[in-house]
């Protein structure tokens, strides 16, 4: 399925789902205007296309007692691509980072890291990414508050962008 042949009932699957991955498959076809067997079959069609790539809940790290939220701006000595996998490798087996994302432009990657608290996050810094091989350089920035924090895409720009196509 290309982006440009999903049918606005399964953007309105991914959209909904999107903003709720528990709901029955009942509620959802209900949703969406359609029965509910062939909203699974669809469901199913997203899934094995690539659309949906899973389901997880939204766990609330202040809860848990993960108080500490930092991004750090690394820059690698080389961008060789052997060494930006190696770097990727590492990132994925730490725990502490949650995300890391390759950029382009002033520094090589961007890394959103948790931690219960500072100690935390600065022991792993000095003991883990500032002594990892290729790592030339580390900038961090400690959240204060998170302002926005939406999953996925914007389905209304979607259909916005679509409807000006048609």
């Amino acid at each position: 399925m290309a982006s440009t042949r999903l049918d606005p009932i399964d953007r309105k699957i991914l959209a909904e789902l999107q903003a709720d991955g528990r709901m029955t498959n009942v509620e959802l076809a209900k949703r969406v205007g359609i029965s509910a067997p062939p909203c699974l079959r669809r469901v199913r069609t997203l899934e094995e296309a690539g659309y949906i790539r899973g389901y997880h809940a939204d766990v609330d790290e202040h809860v848990l007692g993960f108080e500490v939220q930092v991004f750090a701006n690394v820059g690698l000595a080389s961008q060789a691509e052997a060494d930006l996998s190696a770097f990727e490798e590492r990132c994925r087996a730490w725990p502490l980072v949650r995300e890391c994302h390759m950029l382009n432009g002033e520094v090589d990657f961007i890394l959103k890291c948790v931690a219960p608290d500072l100690s935390s996050f600065q022991s792993f810094l000095t003991g883990e990414l500032l002594t990892t091989p290729n790592v030339e350089s580390v900038k961090t920035s400690l959240v204060i508050r998170q302002a926005k924090d939406a999953p996925g895409v914007p389905f209304d720009v979607l259909e916005e962008r679509l409807a000006k196509s048609a």
